[in-house]
Formats: C-alpha cells, structure tokens, sequence
C-alpha cells in the first residue's frame, strides 16, 4: 500500500497545478524572442532582409535608408517612424500600423500593403509599382508623387472628397515669405563715423 501511495505523487503534482516543464512553455515565446532579437539587429544594423517581424514595435523609429526587402512586418506598429529611403521591396506590410509615419523615397515594390493604416503618413514619391493595396487607410495623409488611393487604385482619384494624388507637375511652388526677419533700420547718430585716413593699417 505504501509504494502503491508513493507512485501517486507526481500524478497528484500535475492535479494540484504545478508548474509546466520547459518543453510545455508558449509556443508564442519563441516567436516572441525571434521579433525582439530581428528589432534589436534592424536597430543596430539598419539592415534585417526577409526578416521576422510580426507585430514588432517600431514606434518612432530612425529607419532611414532601412533595408526591409521581403520582411514580415504583419500586424507591425511603425506609427510616427522616418522611413525615408527604406526600401521594403517584397515585403509583407500586411495590416501594419504606420500613423504618421515619413516614406519619402521608399520603395514599396512588389509590397503587400493590404489594410494598412496610412493615417497621417506623409508618402512623397514612393515607388509602390507592383504592391498589393486593398483597403488602405489614408485619412489626412500627404500622398505627393505616389499613385495610391483609398481603394488601392493606381489611377488618380476622380471623387473630390476623396484625398488628392498630386504629381510634381501640378506641385503648387513655393512663395516667398511677405514678412523679412531683417528689416534695415536707420543708422545710429552716437556711432562715430571714423575717416578712411585714420583708420588702422595692418
């Protein structure tokens, strides 16, 4: 009876909520440390080519000239960050979050950028030919040079609520600031002014 009682234990272990072994942790765990150590080497290196990065935090990052080519940035949170220069070419954008965010000059070729949340974002002259864009969200953003709508259409928007594509063509320019910072003023009676004969020379 007694060894019949000791044999029990471990059973009545698992029944009383001990703690799992190592083999039963998350399986998430180890997908969560693969997105941490890809963010920590796109950081330092600004390069993680088709690298893991689902659901990555990446708010208000310096990516600039970032290389991102066929990475998996689903579900991402690249919300105020400068991607100026980036080059995503075949990477997987899929309903990522980029409020805000800076393309000036990014590549987004071959890109799927379905349900992406371009809120904000200032897109000036991105190169999307080729992308995947289904059901975008561009409320306030800047879409300068870039042929992209709400609807994922490449061609320019004909509904005038819709947010306009501007080419550089149609750029409005710059006009110069009607108020100087400097505005000359009158010469001051209490400076002496000093004839050219009595002046030093070196």
């Amino acid at each position: 009876m007694k060894r019949h009682y000791l044999a029990t234990l471990p059973l009545m272990a698992l029944l009383m909520g001990a703690p799992p072994s190592r083999a039963e942790a998350p399986i998430d765990s180890g997908m969560e440390a693969r997105v941490a150590a890809n963010v920590q080497q796109l950081l330092i290196t600004n390069h993680c080519q088709h690298c893991y990065l689902v659901g990555a935090d990446l708010r208000q990052t310096h990516l600039i000239g970032a290389d991102l080519r066929d990475a998996d940035l689903t579900g991402a949170d690249l919300s105020w960050s400068n991607l100026e220069g980036a080059d995503l070419t075949g990477a997987t954008v899929t309903s990522a979050n980029l409020t805000g965010a800076f393309l000036t000059n990014a590549s987004l070729v071959n890109a799927d950028l379905d349900n992406v949340n371009f809120a904000q974002a200032q897109l000036y002259y991105v190169d999307v030919t080729g992308a995947s864009m289904e059901n975008l969200n561009l409320d306030q953003a800047t879409v300068v040079g870039t042929p992209i709508s709400i609807g994922g259409d490449t061609g320019p928007l004909d509904n005038s609520t819709d947010l306009p594509i501007f080419t550089p063509d149609e750029a409005q320019p710059l006009s110069p600031p009607q108020n100087l910072w400097f505005v000359p003023t009158r010469p001051n009676p209490d400076i002496l002014d000093v004839p050219p004969q009595l002046m030093p020379h070196t």
